[in-house]
């Protein structure tokens, strides 16, 4: 780089030259003039090299801001994306643990699946105990039998043990018309089978403000009503786990663990 000082020497040389005659003393002063020029050259290349590095100071620095800003977004991308992960493994572990605890209910109910007593089934993302007509009552009434009272006790423990559940007790017939001086229909029937089973239950351990009874006569069969074993099906009472506002849950990988569980 060709400073002032530097350059004031030059000057000062080429004065003192110029003072002087003779060849000799032309030729240094054509040496000092070239040397000058490459100073000069030098500076000026020096200074456009300032410039240069300068300028991409310049737009270093701009891109740091840049990058500062999409840093700043990204990490604000990334907290989101922890949240939603976040609450993503929160729903995977509920629903983990409704599964497994459907999965004890079904292991609990094993024995009494095996002997016919009952069976459960996975329809429309609900659990459902499914008790026949024959187990509970006498054909055409509402009346728990003795082996039924025992059945249903079974089952009201099961229930107990299902925490912040509600159990909606449906009772079905086949498509044979009831008629009776108390059971005009088959209406009337199976909702007052369904409020027999729930009243029971109440009275064995599960809160009464967790069940609730319905009626459905022969409008939901499970089988053809066109032979006796079709019509045996649709007569049951079922024990519906009814799934909570916030859950939605899909059961699908428990239907083979119960479909050959008896009935």
């Amino acid at each position: 780089m060709l400073t002032t000082r530097m350059l004031g020497t030059v000057l000062l040389t080429l004065a003192l030259v110029g003072g002087c005659g003779g060849a000799d003393l032309e030729r240094d002063n054509a040496d000092l003039r070239r040397q000058l020029d490459e100073l000069q050259q030098q500076h000026d290349a020096t200074q456009a090299r300032l410039a240069e590095i300068e300028a991409e100071n310049q737009r270093m620095m701009d891109r740091l801001n840049e990058t500062g800003a999409n840093y700043a977004s990204v990490e604000e991308a990334r907290a989101a994306l922890q949240r939603e992960l976040a609450e993503a493994r929160a729903r995977e572990d509920a629903q983990r643990q409704r599964l497994q605890s459907f999965r004890n209910v079904i292991n609990q109910f094993r024995q009494l699946m095996a002997s016919g007593q009952l069976r459960v089934r996975i329809t429309r993302g609900k659990m459902v105990v499914e008790l026949p007509e024959g187990v509970l009552f006498d054909s055409g009434r509402a009346e728990l039998k003795d082996a039924g009272q025992e059945t249903l006790r079974q089952v009201a423990t099961v229930l107990t043990q299902i925490e912040n559940r509600e159990f909606l007790i449906a009772g079905h017939t086949d498509n044979v018309p009831m008629r009776s001086r108390r059971y005009p229909s088959n209406w009337e029937l199976s909702a007052s089978r369904g409020v027999v089973v729930a009243r029971f239950l109440a009275d064995n351990g599960v809160p009464a403000a967790r069940l609730a009874a319905a009626g459905y006569a022969d409008t939901q069969p499970v089988a053809s009503n066109d032979t006796p074993e079709g019509r045996a099906q649709n007569r049951r009472i079922e024990v519906i786990l009814m799934p909570n506002l916030d859950e939605l849950p899909d059961l699908s990988s428990l239907e083979g663990e119960v479909s050959g569980g008896g009935g």
